[in-house]
């Protein structure tokens, strides 16, 4: 498959991409795999124009199956994945306090969010808007409303993986624009990644701590009736 230029990040692809051909790769390996619960995705080195994905089953037991995944480019290993498949199983304990943030601007009224210094990918393919008032001076928090321009045909958890990446790091705007950042890890757990009638995503990113060029980050996602769809954590360079 061939990486386009307006679906990259500076010199690599956007991690939404690479992280959705990776777990639609793995999903290929085998077409009854039970639910996605788990995903790690490791930023290697950057991934542009032809690259090629290569899946592997680690292990397949009675409830669950991992499965790992290589993108390559011209200069070798750029991205890699790890996936945990698992049908569900009942339980003695319901919890689930991943509920939308307060204040929330619905997303008939939100405002969209200017694109002119926006990387390529996401003014060619997604819409995205303010979903809560700026955050107050010194807090690393941003939240948007998120659509992907095509998604016809995308299996809904690919779709959840490639909106969940969308938002720069919560840090960036207490930052100098010109200031060089880039993914390293971002793991994710699945809850319900049922997408909107309408395509749109909540997604919440918050930076509790920046340091010594590291960021650790904080990304929430639910679709627009409320469900909490996927929650994650990144890992985020930051050159200066």
């Amino acid at each position: 498959m061939a990486i386009a230029e307006d679906w990259l990040q500076g010199r690599t692809a956007y991690g939404g991409l690479t992280s959705a051909i990776a777990l639609a790769a793995a999903r290929c390996v085998d077409q009854d795999l039970p639910p996605l619960r788990s995903g790690q995705f490791a930023m290697v080195a950057p991934l542009a124009g032809r690259v090629e994905a290569r899946s592997r089953v680690l292990r397949r037991g009675r409830n669950a199956t991992w499965i790992s995944v290589e993108l390559s480019g011209a200069s070798g290993v750029g991205f890699t994945a790890s996936f945990v498949f698992m049908r569900r199983i009942e339980s003695v304990v319901a919890l689930d306090h991943y509920t939308m943030p307060r204040d929330l601007i619905p997303v008939s009224e939100a405002r969209a969010v200017p694109t002119e210094r926006s990387p390529a990918f996401l003014r060619t393919h997604f819409e995205s808007r303010f979903a809560l008032p700026k955050a107050a001076p010194g807090e690393a928090d941003l939240c948007w409303w998120v659509r992907a321009k095509a998604r016809e045909g995308l299996h809904p958890e690919v779709e959840c993986v490639l909106v969940g990446d969308a938002l720069p790091t919560a840090v960036l705007p207490l930052l100098d624009f010109a200031v060089p950042i880039s993914s390293m890890h971002w793991h994710v757990n699945m809850m319900d990644p049922t997408p909107s009638a309408d395509g749109w995503w909540l997604i919440r990113s918050t930076s509790p701590y920046c340091a010594q060029g590291a960021a650790s980050e904080h990304i929430g996602q639910w679709n627009s009736e409320g469900s909490a769809a996927m929650m994650g954590l990144q890992s985020v360079a930051v050159f200066g």
